[in-house]
């Protein structure tokens, strides 16, 4: 039986397609491996959202392919939507496979290892390969239609399948992948795409326009989630409230989520990014009044400056995120909450750092992701010119990533001494195992435990879980 391995790049949108991946090929009867050295084939699943990220995913190819040059690589995700061309180069790439044609990936690698004409054994050929079904930009060819087109199994150059992401209309539901005994907290997708163009993304191009999952689905999903032993389960998509908006009659994800408390036996349900529109008073007072839902909100920002906000083609101006974000706090004093910012975005002066610096430092922020700027092809954004130099942008990155260390630590201080329920994880040693609070406070709990179960968690000062750390670290 065929072997494979999986790698996941980028967000949880795209940690719920590797699920979704891993279900299928299972299904289909592949035997998953943990390492890529035992895989028949290694499968990729990329991010673009920075140069950086394609960086990433360029040398693990290169690194898989020296390691294990007889294993075939497939490299699906963002950046094979986005560039398949420069990836279909690289040694060792059989497959390049767009986001809109992910779910072909069993019936490609089955046809990639069927026997073929002289090759009785099953191996595949040496001979030069083609690019196939590679469709112009928003040209779409039905997936019907693939079915007649001959595949060369190549062993040069690699075959690309990617179609028009913006034709596709609707969010499928992919297999989920379970809850196997060393993973939890599974990411359900219901929601994939955007509508805005803010002026740095290229997501909204690899990704298409917002789609839905209808919410009969996505309780049906939710109800063989915890069927399998979920205990929480996080609601994910690329703008996740925008939820619905796409859906006849229109839904808005907090009558979703009322639904799945209503309608379901899940014990705690958590966000992943929501944008500072999207929370409302009503969404806030949700979150308030059920301990059933995990009080965390991750709100991206991106600058703190007006001026570059404008720029952005964000759809909010700094006070009104900071009336957002003091509407959490106000309702849930405990909460995390975190921001996505954006260091050196084209045109950002010292000014407008410095307004950036003290918009985060004066706000409740417990944790900061924080981003250099990266130009991506096709977007605004790229040809706006004054560009920061990378000295000042790398300067002004770490700048905010020390500040988002001290709210870190200034949150976890504020916690000390209390005692959170927590979901054990599947990180652990002889002597402790990882888990998570709702407030999304890391801990480790005594001894060693299965993961996905819960335990009563008594929160340590920062001090004292560095100097933890520390000391794990030296005898390991």
């Amino acid at each position: 039986m065929a072997t494979f391995s999986l790698e996941n790049f980028g967000c949880r949108a795209t940690e719920a397609d590797a699920a979704a991946m891993r279900r299928a090929l299972r299904s289909a009867g592949w035997t998953m491996r943990d390492q890529h050295d035992s895989a028949d084939v290694v499968v990729l699943n990329t991010c673009t959202v920075t140069s950086a990220a394609d960086s990433q995913a360029r040398d693990a190819v290169r690194k898989i392919h020296r390691a294990h040059p007889a294993a075939r690589i497939l490299v699906t995700g963002c950046y094979a939507q986005r560039a398949p061309e420069d990836l279909a180069q690289l040694p060792g790439v059989s497959w390049v496979v767009g986001n809109s044609h992910q779910t072909e990936i069993p019936r490609l690698l089955r046809e990639m290892f069927a026997p073929g004409p002289g090759h009785a054994d099953g191996s595949v050929a040496d001979s030069p390969g083609e690019i196939l079904d590679r469709t112009p930009a928003r040209d779409f060819v039905p997936l019907a239609a693939l079915d007649t087109e001959p595949m060369s199994l190549a062993r040069g150059p690699a075959k690309i399948l990617t179609g028009d992401i913006f034709a596709q209309t609707t969010l499928q539901v992919n297999p989920r992948e379970g809850i196997p005994a060393d993973r939890t907290r599974p990411i359900l997708k219901i929601q994939d795409g955007c509508n805005n163009r803010c002026s740095y993304c290229v997501i909204p191009f690899v990704r298409g326009r917002s789609r839905s999952l209808p919410p009969i689905e996505v309780l049906g999903e939710i109800q063989k989630l915890v069927a399998a032993g979920a205990k929480e389960i996080v609601l994910s998509g690329i703008n996740l409230g925008s939820y619905g908006r796409d859906l006849a009659p229109r839904v808005e994800l907090a009558d979703l989520v009322r639904c799945i408390l209503n309608q379901t036996a899940l014990e705690q349900l958590r966000f992943s990014s929501i944008e500072p529109q999207d929370i409302t008073e009503d969404f806030v007072a949700l979150a308030t009044a059920s301990p059933r839902i995990a009080p965390h909100f991750h709100v991206p920002l991106q600058s703190g400056a007006d001026r570059i906000l404008r720029a952005m083609h964000r759809w909010y101006r700094a006070a009104h995120y900071a009336e957002r974000i003091q509407l959490i706090r106000s309702a849930l004093p405990d909460a995390a909450i975190g921001a996505d910012v954006i260091a050196g975005f084209p045109g950002e002066t010292d000014e407008d750092f410095a307004a950036t610096f003290a918009f985060i430092a004066r706000l409740p922020f417990t944790y900061l992701h924080v981003f250099s700027f990266s130009a991506r092809p096709g977007t605004r954004a790229a040809d706006l010119g004054a560009p920061v130099s990378l000295a000042v942008t790398r300067d002004r990155a770490r700048a905010l990533r020390t500040l988002g260390q001290q709210k870190a630590a200034a949150f976890r201080e504020l916690q000390t001494g209390r005692t959170l329920r927590a979901l054990t994880l599947a990180r652990g040693g002889a002597t402790w195992t990882e888990a998570l609070t709702g407030n999304y406070l890391k801990v480790r709990v005594e001894g060693p435990r299965p993961a996905n179960q819960w335990c009563e968690a008594r929160i340590n000062s920062a001090q004292e879980a560095a100097a933890r750390e520390e000391a794990l670290s030296s005898r390991r």
